[in-house]
């Protein structure tokens, strides 16, 4: 790790999104599938918001939500946190560490590529510190 390290070298590649109109229960369930934390909601092609586990489990246990009826966009859980493949990861961990993101959806003309979590930052914090 070093000052010129882009988001494109840290960057997980973005195997799954999820549409907007699909229901909680459907991005619980994705994301099981495939081991992720964070899932990126897109409408039209174009990055809206993003889903986390803990998010959801929060609505699971707090009661009188039921997941397989809600969908992802009825949900105040969407924000999200553009950032380009170019962009330093200086530049993009400050700005999630200053405004707690918990990641930032890697988009590239509209098109998302990838995501950064905390715990990808944590791991580039450790690589950089060995």
């Amino acid at each position: 790790m070093s000052r010129s390290t882009r988001m494109r070298q840290v960057m997980t590649i973005a195997s799954q999104t999820i549409g907007s109109d699909e229901t909680l229960r459907q991005a619980q369930n994705t994301m099981v599938d495939h081991g992720l934390s964070h899932l990126p909601v897109v409408d039209a092609g174009k990055v809206v918001g993003v889903i986390s586990q803990r998010e959801l489990h929060l609505l699971e246990t707090i009661g009188g939500v039921d997941l397989d009826v809600g969908s992802v966009t009825d949900s105040t859980l969407l924000s999200v946190y553009r950032c380009h493949p170019e962009d330093s990861l200086r530049d993009v961990a400050r700005i999630m560490a200053a405004r707690t993101y918990g990641c930032a959806v890697v988009v590239d003309r509209g098109a998302v590529l990838g995501i950064f979590t905390a715990t990808d930052a944590l791991a580039c914090l450790a690589a950089a510190l060995a």
